[in-house]
């Protein structure tokens, strides 16, 4: 089975940084597009950043310049970390994953769990 499991979340006062991990298992890491979303409390899930498989990335604008996605095909992890953190950025954030199953053509979409993020003083 397919697998996304978050972990790094936690505890952060303004300006400090965190590094959130989320590992997979079931799916064809190297060909599978990656993203880190978020959804605070009464508000819509947004994409934060994502990570082809060719490793072309993507930003929303309010972590433009702050957060940063990268990937590791060998421990087939992607990760993002988190700099000069704001309140504004508490929410919980997911690992999702689009990719192709092992012994499967199709393209399929997973979402992980979610990690809490919260920031203050």
């Amino acid at each position: 089975q397919v697998q996304l499991v978050e972990s790094g979340g936690g505890l952060v006062e303004p300006g400090g940084s965190l590094r959130l991990s989320c590992a997979s298992s079931g799916i064809i890491f190297s060909r599978s597009d990656m993203a880190w979303y978020r959804q605070a409390p009464g508000k819509q899930r947004e994409p934060v950043a994502n990570i082809l498989s060719g490793s072309t990335t993507n930003y929303g604008d309010s972590v433009k310049g702050r957060f940063f996605i990268s990937r590791d095909n060998i421990r087939r992890t992607v990760y993002l970390d988190m700099n000069s953190l704001k309140p504004e950025d508490t929410a919980v954030y997911f690992c999702f994953a689009k990719g192709p199953r092992y012994g499967r053509d199709e393209m399929s979409s997973f979402w992980g769990q979610g990690t809490q993020v919260t920031v203050s003083s």
